[in-house]
């Protein structure tokens, strides 16, 4: 993790959200508790992405208290020379005003005592709705002394509000440092993807067993090399049939020559996360019905990528995807015409879901499915009803969020084959994704992970190597 203190850019964040807690407003912010994973022994552990948006600090037991007036308070751990021998450095409340550039510091075992008389006299208590279990609880019982003493004079909040409605708004915008650090995730994720695709095609040719985890091996190799913490999320390599799970964690299962892999996977560097995808003939070659298929798929994407722009919709990527596969689809053979229509019918009444079944993006941020609503703020009153025309469900739409400069986003087509009646056997068992993160621009999009390529001669020049 980057330990080096950015105090003005945290305390900047701080300020941002103070002014907009209110008068009277106060906002609590825990950050993630520890979990057990068995007995005694604890999973790795990862800090709450809203606390450490707030502050950059990674230890466990720890919150961070703001008012409407910009005062910051943090209750952490305090310093413990036993425990510090078997679990490591503590900051401390002494040295957290200098290092992390908050007004006050306590130890987290007051917080019982000091939250209660913070909450005294104030309008509005902000917390983060149905994030934290048990949050809400806690909160109830610290209103509950602070109204206990309301025939003393104090005043308890009358209002509670969810302070996700305002991070997500700030957290979605993402400035010169999120940037850059995300840049660097992108890079890193790009090598380790390179690395994984050559290790395949070099061990088939060596006639040596391949698994799809010696390509995982390869990937958290990387990660690690390069400075990155731990992967975003599970890494998925999928070896032939196993690409058309859409969630495959990587196995054992072999990875054969003539089969196509699917390895969907990204580190997080200092909290953010990348999120690429590549799919690769395991031994270098493509055969003709991958390379018919996968090409059709990197054209909706290039379509989706000229899509994305300032000033466009979230949505419209999504839609400039489904343009290119409906078409595309019909022209390959694996919808009929004569059933399903053209390609606006096919658009319409979804003929493509059991090809493509998910969207085309999603925010990326300090969480690989980031915080940030879907919906343009001041168009959500704006409501169009629809009958979904395979599940007849009644759809809300609403407009979908007009993209701005310092949005960043995943744009990830893809097709997924299972054998089937009517389904040409020669695309059987065939998963294709292509995933880049891209930084909206003014001038349209910056894709942050094309340096692991995407064309089907590069990648076969690549793999070669």
């Amino acid at each position: 993790m980057d330990t080096t203190p950015h105090t003005s850019l945290y305390a900047g964040r701080r300020a941002r959200l103070a002014a907009q807690l209110g008068s009277g407003g106060i906002a609590i912010v825990p950050t993630a508790p520890e979990h057990l994973r068995n007995r005694d022994t604890g999973y790795l552990y990862r800090f709450d992405s809203y606390f450490y948006y707030l502050t950059g600090f990674t230890e466990p037991n720890a919150w961070l208290i703001v008012t409407a007036e910009g005062t910051s308070t943090l209750f952490c751990q305090p310093k413990d020379a036993e425990r510090e021998i078997w679990d490591g450095y503590r900051l401390g409340p002494d040295a957290a005003p200098e290092v992390l550039g908050v007004n006050e510091a306590f130890s987290v075992q007051v917080l019982g005592e000091k939250l209660p008389k913070l909450l005294e006299n104030r309008a509005t208590v902000w917390y983060p709705f149905a994030t934290h279990s048990g949050l809400e609880a806690q909160v109830d019982g610290w209103l509950r002394k602070v109204r206990a003493r309301v025939r003393y004079g104090a005043l308890c909040p009358d209002t509670q509000r969810d302070l996700c409605s305002l991070l997500d708004e700030m957290r979605l915008l993402k400035d010169a440092h999120e940037i850059a650090t995300m840049r660097r995730a992108g890079e890193i994720s790009a090598r380790a993807h390179i690395r994984a695709m050559q290790r395949s095609a070099a061990m088939l040719r060596a006639g040596q067993d391949v698994r799809e985890h010696h390509l995982d091996a390869e990937l958290l190799h990387e990660f690690r090399q390069h400075g990155s913490q731990y992967p975003a999320y599970g890494s998925i390599v999928a070896a032939g049939a196993n690409a058309c799970v859409l969630h495959y964690s990587a196995g054992s299962a072999p990875v054969r020559d003539g089969e196509l892999v699917l390895i969907d996977a990204g580190c997080e560097l200092d909290g953010y996360a990348s999120d690429i995808t590549r799919t690769f003939p395991a031994n270098g070659r493509f055969t003709g019905p991958q390379r018919t298929l996968y090409e059709l798929v990197l054209a909706s994407q290039d379509a989706a990528v000229a899509a994305t722009k300032a000033g466009a919709r979230f949505n419209d990527p999504h839609e400039a995807t489904v343009a290119v596969l409906a078409q595309g689809l019909l022209d390959v053979g694996l919808l009929d015409a004569n059933k399903v229509g053209s390609a606006q019918d096919v658009i319409a009444n979804r003929a493509y879901f059991p090809f493509y079944m998910h969207r085309t993006g999603h925010w990326l941020g300090l969480d690989v499915h980031d915080c940030g609503s879907y919906v343009e703020p001041g168009e959500v009153g704006t409501v169009n009803e629809r009958k979904d025309p395979l599940s007849g469900e009644t759809i809300k739409d609403r407009p979908s969020r007009v993209l701005r400069p310092g949005m960043v986003l995943t744009i990830e087509p893809g097709l997924y084959v299972r054998p089937g009646e009517g389904v040409p056997e020669a695309f059987w068992n065939i998963g294709i994704r292509i995933e880049d993160d891209a930084l909206v621009t003014e001038q349209g999009c910056e894709l942050m992970s094309r340096g692991v390529p995407v064309k089907v001669d590069d990648i076969e020049a690549l793999m070669r190597g």
